[in-house]
């Protein structure tokens, strides 16, 4: 019964928090960069250029520009994310919607990018510590991640690159210069909020299933593996599991390791390079899979 409470308490603190960060991220548009011609980057960023062009709401369009990323999102994420982001997406969309009519907070550029941006990064990494979403990008991005020898901070890089480069086209390079600044103080905050200073994650798991736990993060995240064999002082023998995930994997691996086992010992430490062959590609990982159940 403390078992069931406890989890209901967990499940009512994160989705307080995604309400939380979808409400702050949307206030941080609407009242300083929106009004200033300051893009967020992203699916985000498209809308606001669509909406400046047509007059088409932006909540709308964020929300219809964000379904299909969702849904890619969902098959290497799970129905957990699912759910998540598209509370987080509906409630942010609502509260663009609400905040719309506030009008501007200050219009004075400069702090507008700074008081906006940093705004924009607590509301973005609260939904993000959380398990949730607000802009598809990093969804597409970890797919292309997994397929390709970029990292998902190349490839969402390079897409907002492209989107700041058509918002100075039509907005003036201004406005492009100061939209990139901000990306990148909402960028670090994201990092701050969701403790992680870059993309990549190391986890390392002391465990008494490391075997059934190692098939389940394969399974639901599709990330190998590795198992070390360890020896507590007091507890005695321990598998030790090591994986590398990207930041917005951490949420759904502390779930499946409190799944599994409650009395594991999780650690999540910061990856500042990785050298060497990593396996992304599904085709190879379920090739590697096949050989070692073959030993």
């Amino acid at each position: 019964m403390n078992k069931f409470k406890q989890k209901n308490s967990q499940i009512l603190i994160s989705f307080l928090m995604l309400t939380v960060g979808s409400i702050l991220a949307a206030y941080a548009l609407e009242t300083f960069l929106i009004p200033n011609t300051i893009l967020d980057g992203g699916v985000t960023g498209i809308s606001i250029i669509i909406s400046k062009l047509t007059e088409i709401p932006i909540s709308f369009l964020v929300l219809m520009l964000n379904i299909p990323f969702i849904f890619l999102g969902y098959k290497n994420m799970g129905i957990g994310f699912l759910i998540r982001s598209i509370y987080s997406m509906i409630l942010f969309s609502l509260s663009l919607s609400y905040f719309e009519n506030l009008g501007e907070v200050t219009n004075q550029i400069l702090l507008a990018t700074v008081y906006g941006g940093a705004l924009l990064g607590i509301g973005v990494g609260l939904v993000i510590h959380f398990g949730g979403c607000v802009d598809g990008t990093e969804s597409v991005a970890l797919i292309i991640s997994k397929k390709t020898s970029f990292s998902v901070g190349q490839v969402v890089l390079v897409f907002n690159l492209i989107i700041y480069l058509i918002a100075g086209t039509i907005f003036g390079i201004d406005r492009a210069l100061y939209s990139l600044l901000t990306y990148f103080i909402t960028f670090k905050v994201i990092d701050f909020v969701s403790e992680g200073l870059e993309q990549a994650k190391a986890a390392l798991i002391v465990t008494d299933k490391g075997t059934d736990m190692a098939d389940e993060i394969f399974k639901r995240l599709g990330r190998t593996v590795t198992k070390i064999k360890g020896k507590g002082l007091i507890s005695g023998e321990k598998e030790v599991l090591y994986c590398v995930l990207t930041r917005i994997e951490v949420y759904e691996l502390k779930k499946i390791c409190h799944e599994m086992d409650q009395s594991s010992f999780v650690t999540i430490l910061e990856v500042s390079e990785i050298i060497g062959d990593h396996i992304k590609n599904n085709k190879l990982r379920k090739k590697q899979k096949l050989k070692a159940t073959q030993l």
